[in-house]
C-alpha cells in the first residue's frame, strides 16, 4: 500500500519509476523538433551521463536518499538561451509522460511544482508578445 505521507520519491515508485520517467522524457525531448537541438551532436556516453545526472537529480529532489553530484540548474543551463516557449515544450512533454505513466494527480502536481521551481534558473530568453 502506498504511504500517502511518504516522500514524493516513494510515492512515485522509487528509483526504478524515476529512471523510467527520465528515459521516456529524454527520448521525447531529444526527438522534439523544437528542443531536440540541445542534444544534437552528443555522443552515447554523454547521453548516458546526462540521463544518470537527471535520474540522480530527480531522485534527490523528490526526497530519495540519492546523492546528486551535478551542477545546479542555473550553472548547467546558463548560456543556452532557453526560451519560455522551449520551457513550455519541455513542460508539456513532462506532463504527457506523467499522464502516460498513470501518475496520480497529487504526485503529478508535486512533480510539476518541483520542476516549475527551476524555471527561473533555466529560462534565459524572455519572449516578447507580438515580436513575430
Amino acid at each position: 500500500m502506498l504511504d500517502p505521507n511518504g516522500s514524493l520519491y516513494r510515492r512515485l515508485g522509487g528509483y526504478d519509476a524515476i529512471a523510467a520517467f527520465v528515459d521516456e522524457l529524454l527520448q521525447r525531448l531529444v526527438d522534439d523538433p523544437q528542443i531536440g537541438v540541445y542534444w544534437k551532436g552528443k555522443c552515447k556516453d554523454s547521453m548516458k551521463r546526462d540521463r544518470q545526472l537527471l535520474v540522480d537529480f530527480l531522485g534527490h529532489a523528490t526526497g530519495g536518499l540519492i546523492q546528486y553530484t551535478g551542477r545546479d540548474m542555473k550553472t548547467s543551463h546558463e548560456g543556452l538561451g532557453i526560451t519560455e516557449g522551449e520551457w513550455t515544450v519541455f513542460a508539456q512533454h513532462a506532463i504527457d509522460v506523467l499522464d502516460d505513466f498513470g501518475v496520480r494527480e497529487t504526485e503529478k502536481s508535486e512533480v510539476l511544482a518541483l520542476t516549475g521551481s527551476f524555471e527561473k534558473d533555466i529560462v534565459e530568453a524572455r519572449e516578447v508578445p507580438g515580436a513575430d
